[in-house]
């Protein structure tokens, strides 16, 4: 599990990318997340999780497209992502700022990416270049990037999507799970994990 050190915002991305937002945020539930499936699922999954977060990078890569194809896909579960930072909780913010940027419909494909970029990026610690590099996959610009970072509204949306994340729901790592409501697991889970999860809620 990742915990966060603070949830101030920082100045600046690599000395180079000031934070906010860019766009209202998006989404089908009241805290403006994230989600996948059908409306009328029986199982509503949430997690919250963080894109500079490796245990939930190891999540999404190893173990969700499985569970997606096997639940959300055939319309068993419906699946909310819970924007959450841990540190460095600037590159989170701007991760996540990109992934709205892109729009709805390329959402989940950019976090996909921030995850499976994100040993890149700890290891050549570019992390501006690695963002710039994801958001020009998802069709934007580099100089739309710089906007999409730069924007003081979504900042401060991301950052009150975090405090109600803390407040209501007593989050305080990633990932974190729910099922229906109720809090399953801190930390990782696996296939067999969610497996029993998905029916322990199904009931």
């Amino acid at each position: 599990m990742v915990r966060p050190s603070r949830l101030l915002m920082a100045a600046a991305l690599a000395g180079a990318v000031v934070l906010a937002g860019c766009s209202k945020p998006a989404g089908d539930v009241a805290d403006g997340a994230m989600s996948m499936g059908f409306l009328d699922a029986k199982v509503q999954m949430d997690e919250y999780a963080s894109t500079t977060c490796s245990h939930c990078a190891r999540f999404n890569n190893d173990v969700f497209p499985a569970f997606k194809a096997k639940y959300i896909d055939t319309g068993k579960v419906r699946y909310t992502l819970h924007e959450f930072l841990t540190p460095p909780e600037a590159v989170a913010a701007a991760g996540f700022l990109t992934a709205r940027c892109a729009g709805p419909d390329k959402y989940f494909a950019v976090i996909d990416d921030l995850f499976r970029s994100q040993e890149e990026m700890y290891a050549t610690g570019d992390a501006r270049g690695v963002l710039v590099k994801v958001a020009q996959a998802a069709g934007l610009t580099e100089d739309q990037f710089n906007k999409c970072v730069a924007d003081e509204a979504a900042n401060r949306a991301l950052s009150q999507r975090v405090r109600t994340a803390i407040r209501d729901k007593g989050v305080s790592s990633t990932p974190t799970f729910f099922f229906n409501g109720k809090k399953v697991k801190e930390g990782e889970m696996t296939l067999d994990e969610l497996d029993a999860a998905v029916a322990e809620a199904s009931k």
